[in-house]
C-alpha cells in the first residue's frame, strides 16, 4: 500500500529546502529538488481526489444498505455508486502510472539505431526501425529532430541518431534498448532464402544543462568535409564535426547540417547523452535489486525482439509476447507491445515488494 503520509512529509521537507537561501545558491540542487517537488505535488493531488472518491463511495454504499431510506433514494445511490467506482478506478490507475513512471517519464531522449550483423540488409532495417519510431512519435504528438545519420546508397542507414521530445516519451520508449533481429528474404537474394540480420537500439536520456557540465578542455574537436553515400561530396566546406570526449573516449561525428556550428551543437548533445547513460548505468549497477526487477537490462547486446517477415510475426523475447501484426507494428503501432512491457515490469515490482 502506498504511504501517502510519508510522501507528504517528503513534499513538505522539500518545500522548506526550496524556500531557503542555500538551495537557491546551488542551482543544480535547486533544479533537482524543484523537479521532485513538482512530481510529488501531482501525486498528492491525485491522492486527495482518490480520498474524496473513497469517502463518497462509503457514503453511497451506506445509503444503498439503509432500509430506512426509500427505494428511489437507494436506487439513485446505487447509480451514483457505479459512477464513483469508475472514477475511483481511473484515478487509482493514474496514481499507479505516476508511481511506476517516476519523475523521469517526460524526459527528452535521444535514440541511436546502428546496423550490426547483416550488411546492407541490416542497414535497410535501420531505416525501417527509424520509420517505425517516427510514425509512433507522430501518433503521440512528439517533436522529432534528426541529429546525425549515415545513409546508404540502397536507401538504408548505417546509423541514425535522433531526439524525441514530448509527454511520457521516456516512459513509453525506455524498453527499446537492445538488439532487434529481422528475419526475411532480402531483395538481393535470388534463391529466396531467409536471412537474419541485427540492429542495435539505444535509448538515452538527454541531460539538462544543470545536470551535466563538460569541461571544454576535455573535448577534442576535428572538422572535415562532409560526404554523402558512395563518397560523393555534399558540401565543399569543412562543415562536418567529430568530437572526442577524452576522459571517456566517447566519439561522435555529425555532418547532416551544412553549418559547422549546428553540427557541433548536435554532436555535443549526443556526447552528453552517452556520458549521462554511463553515469545512470553505473548508478543502477550499484542498486542490484532494481536491476533484478527490470524487464530488460537495457544493454545494447541483449536480444530483445524479433521481426519475422514470412510469419508476419513480432516477438518480444523478454516477456515471451508475440503479435502477428508485423506490418502494423512497423508502421508505428507499438502501443500493444509497449503496454505489455509496462505491465510485465509492474508485475515484477509487485512480486519484489511482496504485493502479489
Amino acid at each position: 500500500m502506498i504511504n501517502f503520509d510519508k510522501l507528504r512529509q517528503e513534499y513538505e521537507t522539500i518545500a522548506k529546502k526550496l524556500s531557503s537561501q542555500d538551495s537557491v545558491k546551488n542551482r543544480q540542487e535547486y533544479t533537482v529538488l524543484a523537479k521532485r517537488y513538482s512530481y510529488l505535488e501531482k501525486l498528492l493531488k491525485l491522492s486527495e481526489i482518490r480520498q474524496k472518491y473513497l469517502q463518497e463511495k462509503e457514503h453511497l454504499t451506506a445509503i444503498t444498505r439503509d432500509n430506512s431510506e426509500s427505494e428511489e433514494m437507494r436506487s439513485m445511490a446505487q447509480s451514483e455508486l457505479g459512477e464513483i467506482q469508475i472514477k475511483l478506478a481511473k484515478v487509482e490507475e493514474e496514481i499507479e502510472e505516476k508511481l511506476f513512471e517516476g519523475d523521469d517519464s517526460d524526459r527528452d531522449i535521444i535514440i541511436e539505431i546502428r546496423s550490426a550483423a547483416g550488411g546492407e540488409e541490416a542497414a535497410l532495417f535501420v531505416g525501417s526501425l527509424f520509420k517505425m519510431y517516427s510514425r509512433y512519435a507522430d501518433s503521440k504528438g512528439w517533436k522529432q529532430e534528426v541529429l546525425s545519420s549515415s545513409p546508404t546508397e540502397i536507401g538504408g542507414f548505417k546509423e541514425v541518431d535522433f531526439s524525441l521530445k514530448g509527454q511520457k516519451v521516456f516512459s513509453r520508449l525506455k524498453f527499446e534498448s537492445g538488439v532487434h533481429r529481422v528475419q526475411r528474404v532480402p531483395v538481393t537474394e535470388a534463391g529466396g532464402r531467409i536471412h537474419t540480420s541485427t540492429v542495435t537500439v539505444a535509448v538515452l536520456v538527454e541531460p539538462k544543462e544543470v545536470e551535466l557540465k563538460i569541461n571544454p578542455e576535455d573535448l577534442k574537436i576535428d572538422t572535415y568535409r562532409s560526404s554523402g553515400a558512395g563518397g560523393q561530396h555534399v558540401n565543399v566546406t569543412d562543415s562536418a564535426v567529430r568530437i572526442t570526449h577524452l576522459p571517456s573516449g566517447v566519439v561522435v561525428a555529425c555532418q547532416d547540417e551544412r553549418s559547422q556550428i549546428k553540427n557541433r551543437a548536435k554532436a555535443l548533445r549526443i556526447i552528453k547523452a552517452r556520458i549521462m547513460e554511463k553515469m545512470l548505468r553505473d548508478e543502477a549497477d550499484k542498486m542490484t535489486q532494481n536491476r533484478r526487477i527490470q524487464v530488460g537490462t537495457g544493454e545494447r547486446s541483449e536480444k530483445i525482439r524479433t521481426y519475422n517477415f514470412p510469419e508476419r510475426r513480432v516477438t518480444d523475447h523478454r516477456i515471451n509476447f508475440t503479435l502477428y501484426r508485423l506490418e502494423e507494428v512497423l508502421e508505428g503501432d507499438l502501443d500493444e507491445i509497449i503496454t505489455a512491457l509496462v505491465q510485465a515490469e509492474r508485475k515484477k515490482v509487485y512480486e519484489a515488494r511482496g504485493l502479489t
